[in-house]
């Protein structure tokens, strides 16, 4: 599977995105980064349904920069790219982008993946309290994210 992530808005390449694949009890298939040209490539089983989250890495210069997205059922096709937008931290959004960063956000909340909670968790509490959320149910799930990220620092 291929693809690329760019900015919203401006549709710039992004660079080292990590673009990690799970199946549907969310362990972990492979993981792969963007280049320069925000592009990226994973191995994937051909046909298995999957979700493939989009995020930053705790350890690189844009842990802070990026809110992820996350694409859940996907069938594998080697043939067509998967293609993401991501909102930057502290941009506006539309209430499509805020509920795809939160889904993003939940995936990694309960992914067996994620590496060390105590690294990722700081820069996830930072990234949502930059979130701003059209609706109170949003604002309420924005929330509780913001709590379980900061009881595992």
């Amino acid at each position: 599977m291929f693809g690329y992530v760019r900015a919203i808005p401006g549709k710039e390449p992004i660079f080292m995105i990590k673009v990690s694949v799970y199946r549907g009890d969310l362990s972990l298939i492979d993981r792969g980064y963007t280049d320069e040209e925000g592009r990226y490539e994973v191995e994937i089983p051909e046909g298995e349904s999957v979700t493939v989250r989009f995020d930053t890495h705790h350890s690189l210069t844009n842990a802070e920069e990026w809110h992820p997205s996350v694409v859940a059922n996907v069938i594998a096709d080697n043939a067509a790219p998967l293609d993401r937008y991501l909102v930057r931290r502290g941009q506006d959004s539309d209430e499509a982008s805020s509920m795809d960063a939160l889904n993003g956000y939940l995936a990694a909340a309960a992914s067996s993946d994620i590496e060390a909670d105590a690294q990722y968790a700081p820069t996830a509490v930072r990234r949502l309290s930059m979130l701003k959320q059209p609706s109170r149910a949003l604002q309420g799930l924005q929330e509780g994210l913001i709590q379980h990220f900061r009881e595992q620092t």
